[in-house]
């Protein structure tokens, strides 16, 4: 590619936040004085960052992963330079590309939804603002102008999420999310300092390459950077204990749920992915990692079952969604979890758009089939018929265990949510048939699974570094530990579905409520720092 051309792509990858930017700074007297027309001109500029961010992805194609600056300033004490600039890589690219998509479509969805709001104007100058931030936290090539951009995010969302400021529910949710985006940028802050100290550089690029030609024991500094950016990454994934607020935000006008739920609560797994030349070379922070997403995955699945509501029901599930990211991302399965990333950020801004239309479907009157109860033989089966088919199909694309368990692993879960695929045909029609054709589409399902996994992994290949062990001693132990989580949340799933009995119910009511865990959370940030009683739409963030 001539070099013309090859700068022309961080310029246009740039060029995303920056025209958001001019938008989102529109005076708040005319936004408020015009509202259609800054609707209008977010949708607009929106759009032709979706189309900007197309090309650079395509032009992306035909070029390698580089750095490009246009500002920098030396800092004191050795910990390397601010910059303004962007680090170009697949990464980057898919990234740029989905977050711009979504929020092209929350942006066109909120036009309509808010026509007709006193607020309309103030809503769409912070929506744009919010997402201006998200753009450059992903392009950027500086972990300072990084951290900076993380904070401005949270900041912009709080203007969004204290949209109705007179509801009690709304005040505290945004005041439990500023407590804990408030902990995580102390954490992200002192994580870059550390990296700095011990690096000299905060450049994306120069990090990367450093990393890669490190041999031996991981130093000090980056040991303690790695484990901080875990705490980042979980308070901004809503993690377990910390995960309250993203249940209560529902508050919030749908669009803003929908790009929360879609985009920014991505950046958790995002920042981790980033970070993975430092992270793959820390065990004790990709086990740290591993555990609070599998703990978290664990109990928002079951959870989720018992919601009536189904924006609630659809922010558990982006819980344990987002546990299974930080669950992969501890495996060492990047491109995975990308894969996962971007699937779960298409279907949820959907789900989360779509959700009146699913309360109507649900009223609407259809036939619905009675389930006749699933026997332990049809269960076993089905597990048995899945886990030979994503081990054969693994086998296939030359994926070993002695090479790659925390991806066989992976394709084991993969059966097993299969499992009910067939487990449910079985069970509500119950003929050999039907069965058949679920068999053939779980069949079809696994080879998706591995061929998608397979694009990814050459996506992202030398954009991210893998784990330096992948067959160590806690590998041997978790991969295990996770396909049992995961066996054990199908049978708990079939044990709240059967009949009715003591031990159900008393379970399924203290599911319901999720384990009172939030409550007590929730309690003790009121006494160390209570929400405000009579909040101020000005109130910051």
């Amino acid at each position: 590619m001539p070099p013309t051309l090859s700068s022309f792509i961080p310029a246009l990858v740039l060029f995303a936040p920056a025209l958001l930017w001019g938008v989102g700074f529109t005076p708040a007297s005319f936004a408020n004085a015009r509202p259609r027309l800054m609707a209008q001109m977010n949708i607009g500029a929106a759009w032709l960052v979706f189309a900007g961010a197309l090309v650079a992805a395509v032009a992306h194609l035909f070029d390698t992963p580089h750095a490009w600056t246009l500002f920098s300033l030396a800092l004191p004490g050795d910990i390397g330079a601010f910059s303004i600039g962007t680090y170009v890589n697949s990464v980057t690219v898919i990234m740029l590309l989905l977050v711009s998509f979504v929020g092209a479509i929350v942006s066109r969805y909120a036009r309509n939804y808010l026509d007709g709001d006193p607020n309309q104007g103030h809503f769409h100058k912070w929506l744009t603002l919010t997402l201006a931030s998200i753009l450059t936290l992903i392009v950027s090539g500086n972990l300072l102008m990084f951290s900076l951009a993380w904070i401005a995010t949270s900041l912009c969302l709080h203007q969004l999420l204290m949209f109705y400021s007179e509801r009690p529910a709304a005040v505290l949710s945004a005041h439990k999310k500023f407590i804990a985006s408030r902990i995580g940028d102390a954490s992200l802050l002192l994580a870059i300092f550390l990296i700095g100290s011990t690096l000299h550089t905060l450049e994306f690029s120069e990090i990367f390459e450093r990393m890669a030609a490190m041999d031996g024991a991981l130093p000090a500094g980056l040991q303690a950077a790695s484990l901080l950016i875990v705490v980042s990454a979980a308070l901004k994934s809503a993690q377990f204990p910390f995960h309250g607020w993203l249940i209560q935000v529902m508050e919030a006008p749908t669009p803003v749920s929908a790009l929360l739920h879609a985009g920014i609560v991505n950046a958790g797994a995002f920042l981790v992915i980033r970070m993975s030349p430092i992270m793959s070379h820390s065990g004790t922070a990709m086990a740290a990692l591993a555990i609070i997403g599998l703990v978290t995955l664990t109990l928002a699945s079951l959870v989720m079952l018992t919601q009536t509501s189904i924006k609630v029901s659809l922010a558990w599930s982006t819980t344990a969604q987002m546990g299974f990211m930080l669950l992969e991302c501890g495996l060492g399965l990047y491109s995975l979890a990308m894969l996962h990333l971007v699937a779960h950020s298409l279907y949820k801004a959907h789900a989360f758009l779509a959700s009146g239309s699913g309360v109507d479907a649900f009223r609407a009157p259809v036939i619905r089939y009675e389930s006749k109860g699933f026997q332990f033989g049809q269960l076993l089966l089905a597990l048995i018929i899945a886990g030979a088919m994503a081990v054969g199909v693994g086998v296939a694309f030359g994926v070993t265990w002695q090479q790659q368990p925390a991806l066989i692993a992976a394709g084991t879960i993969v059966a097993i949510a299969v499992s009910q695929l067939m487990l449910q045909t079985a069970t509500i029609l119950g003929n050999a048939a039907a069965l058949l054709r679920a068999v053939g589409l779980s069949a079809v399902v696994s080879i998706a699974y591995f061929i998608l996994h397979a694009l990814f992994d050459h996506a992202l290949h030398g954009s991210v570094l893998p784990l330096r062990d992948a067959a160590s001693a806690f590998q041997a132990v978790l991969v295990p530990l996770t396909i049992a989580a995961f066996v054990g949340l199908l049978l708990m799933q079939q044990f709240i579905k059967a009949a009715h009995s003591n031990l159900r119910d008393t379970l399924y009511l203290h599911l319901y409520n999720g384990l009172y865990i939030d409550v007590y959370i929730t309690r003790l940030l009121q006494r160390v720092w209570p929400a405000p009683l009579q909040p101020a739409h000005s109130q910051g963030a």
